[in-house]
């Protein structure tokens, strides 16, 4: 029995003439997303420091991540099937993706096992073995509850040769089959649809790519993912991967980037035709005094902002943004207070939602190559 494979819509909405960046909107059961969007990580069923108000009035999240593997951790499935879903639980009524935890396996390289099978690995809280499967994945996610759930991958590191991208790449494949077959057979939990994507994956190893970028867009799912980048390997390598990859996914379906990135690397995505992206750069980099503004980079913990009683950057908008000083802000981070985090985290993330916000605009107005090639020298330098 097939059920549920084409619930999610994607409506492309406009195309730079310059660029191959698009406007476009998703729409789930939990809401619409308008596109570009960039997607706050919420690991833990939190982002870090982020009340959910903040989110919604401050930031302007339309999309949050969740993770596989530590909430398979904790709160544990029965605990998030009690309480009705990852909705429910953490009180967040807006559309949620959940990873697949293939990228946290991946870096539990010392106490993991990967097999046909699946992943053995054990638990980096208590040391507790576990095995995930294409299937049990798929099932994991369903009680989790997200709007949109990941196929289960293998992210090759990087470097590694020819033969390990490729022999990696096929399980990928294989699993994803198997993924694809539990998911059609099985439904959602809580009485709303949920969209399975595919992941991309091939190293830098461009015949690879594109092989998988051929397996994956005849899989006609609801979106589809480019994984195994931002690893290590070169700006100038990412960026060519997506471009010929890009070309290969299908244009009426969304376009997500996992795990990237700086601001540089939003945009130069957005150009070459990416719809989502997420990362834990604005939160992490928050909590330790780097923020990202409108007019660059600043480490607020450097001396040139303890007099400094201008806002954080008053383009934003927002709270956090527009109430607070820098020199108050750096009191705040020079004396390890709790409040800092939050002040910052909330900022940075506002930050990356009004960048992707004015993409959309300047793709609708088509004026975007134009202004992202200025964004990305104006963002990008430190101040």
């Amino acid at each position: 029995m097939k059920v549920e494979i084409c619930c999610m819509k994607y409506e492309l909405q406009k195309t730079d003439s310059q660029s191959k960046a698009r406007a476009g909107k998703m729409t789930t059961d939990h809401g619409e997303i308008l596109t570009p969007i960039f997607m706050p990580v919420g690991t833990a069923a939190t982002v870090k420091a982020v009340h959910q108000r903040e989110l919604v009035n401050d930031v302007k999240a339309q999309i949050i991540l969740g993770n596989t593997y530590h909430l398979y951790l904790r709160p544990g499935l029965d605990i998030l099937e009690r309480a009705g879903g990852l909705h429910k639980f953490n009180g967040w009524s807006g559309p949620i993706l959940t990873d697949s935890g293939g990228y946290q396996v991946f870096s539990l390289k010392d106490i993991r096992k990967i097999s046909e099978e699946g992943v053995k690995f054990q638990s980096h809280i208590d040391g507790s073995r576990h095995l995930f499967t294409p299937e049990n994945v798929m099932d994991t996610q369903r009680i989790i509850g997200a709007d949109i759930i990941m196929a289960f991958d293998e992210c090759a590191p990087y470097p590694c040769d020819y033969s390990y991208a490729k022999k990696s790449m096929e399980m990928t494949h294989r699993w994803l089959t198997r993924c694809i077959d539990r998911f059609d057979s099985t439904e959602g939990k809580y009485g709303y649809s949920q969209s399975l994507f595919p992941i991309v994956q091939g190293s830098v190893y461009k015949d690879l790519r594109i092989q998988s970028a051929e397996f994956i867009a005849e899989q006609n799912r609801d979106g589809n993912a480019i994984g195994g980048l931002a690893v290590g390997e070169p700006a100038e390598k990412m960026y060519e991967t997506i471009d010929y990859v890009n070309d290969i996914l299908p244009k009426d379906k969304p376009r997500y980037l996992m795990g990237v990135g700086t601001p540089e690397n939003i945009l130069e995505g957005i150009a070459l035709g990416i719809d989502m992206f997420d990362c834990v750069m604005p939160t992490r980099n928050a909590r330790n005094g780097m923020l990202f503004t409108t007019q660059g980079i600043i480490n607020i913990r450097n001396e040139k902002w303890k007099d400094d009683f201008t806002p954080i950057d008053e383009t934003l908008g927002g709270y956090a943004s527009t109430f607070y000083s820098k020199a108050y802000l750096r009191h705040l981070v020079k004396c390890d207070e709790i409040l800092a985090a939050q002040i910052a985290s909330i900022h940075n993330l506002t930050f990356y939602l009004w960048l992707v916000g004015q993409a959309r605009e300047h793709i609708l107005a088509g004026d975007f190559f134009s202004w992202k090639n200025t964004m990305v020298k104006q963002t990008m330098q430190r101040l």
